[in-house]
């Protein structure tokens, strides 16, 4: 017997309770409403209290264990996809092993930025693959609000926190993996960073400046969105034998409705083929695509049987971009 696919169990999602509005930040920095919302499409985000990014993670993969009335034990796998973890170690994905006792599950996590959760499925994908049957749990997951500075309006408004993912399982013949495309264009990744760690040692011969908070250069990675995100679908979709009028759905990265405006005139689509809830969340960067995969499919948008189009888009820089059909 030979596994080669993967199908979706099922999806969860976990977001702080605490809401930011746009008339919020106004009273922390030069911004509006207005201005927010006619450049982004955001009118809010959710920002952690007390939640952690292991917090928010633990919490989807308890609700996908509820879900699919599995229990821990029968988990082999634990992917967090996150550019924003608690710790550098343990692993945000270990420490949610841990807490949900799944004893047998080799669990790491995986950075990709706003790719990450298309990147985990693909990875998932080639592990489950064998002779046996094995399951996984992967998640995006991110709390951006801690790589904020959060007077600075070019990217404050932008970012908010939450969790969100699958649990898969391997199966035979045909599967949910139609086609996949992931690309990473390293030489323009200096135009989105976050979390510099900088130098600490005695021996340095200077002191270099560094800063954890996000710096963004917004045109390049609007110009590269656009141009090369259409690139990667047509690619997932050639190697899926599809083309886009086979598609369903459209679950893109949210990070700024204007980029998936602008991605659906290029592929000469109607907006209504691209999902959105950028206005609720913000950008969630790895958290984005399976927030939005699983709103979808608890409103039942998004049925059994339909073609879904994930596509991440972000820091590295990076494209992941995955044909499923649910």
């Amino acid at each position: 017997m030979k596994f080669e696919n993967i199908s979706v169990l099922e999806t969860a999602k976990a977001v702080p309770s605490k809401v930011v509005t746009n008339d919020d930040l106004a009273t922390m920095m030069d911004t509006s409403d207005e201005w927010i919302t006619q450049r982004t499409g955001i009118k809010q985000r959710h920002v952690v209290d007390e939640e952690t990014t292991t917090s928010l993670s633990t919490d989807v993969a308890s609700q996908l264990l509820t879900k699919s009335g599995l229990s821990a034990d029968e988990i082999d796998y634990i992917i967090v996809a996150t550019m924003s973890p608690d710790f550098l170690s343990p692993s945000v994905a270990a420490t949610v092993q841990g807490k949900i006792g799944a004893t047998k599950a080799v669990a790491f996590d995986l950075s990709a930025a706003c790719s990450g959760f298309s990147y985990g499925l693909s990875v998932a994908r080639q592990m489950l693959i064998g002779d046996e049957p094995k399951r996984a749990i992967v998640i995006g997951a991110e709390v951006l609000s801690k790589l904020l500075d959060w007077h600075d309006r070019s990217t404050a408004v932008l970012f908010g926190d939450g969790a969100a993912g699958a649990l898969v399982e391997s199966v035979e013949g045909d599967g949910a993996v139609l086609g996949t495309d992931l690309r990473t264009l390293g030489d323009l990744g200096k135009y989105l960073t976050a979390g510099q760690v900088g130098e600490n040692t005695p021996f340095q011969s200077e002191s270099t400046e560094f800063s954890r908070f996000f710096t963004m250069n917004g045109r390049r990675v609007y110009n590269f969105a656009v141009n090369n995100v259409p690139l990667s679908i047509e690619s997932a979709l050639a190697d899926a034998n599809l083309t886009v009028n086979d598609v369903d759905h459209f679950v893109l990265h949210q990070a700024n409705i204007r980029i998936i405006e602008r991605i659906a005139d290029k592929m000469g689509l109607p907006e209504s083929k691209f999902h959105s809830n950028i206005a609720e969340y913000g950008n969630t960067a790895a958290a984005s695509e399976p927030i939005l995969l699983d709103e979808k499919i608890e409103d039942g948008t998004i049925t059994r049987g339909d073609i879904v189009v994930l596509s991440g888009f972000g820091g590295g820089l990076t494209i992941g971009t995955v044909v499923l059909k649910y």
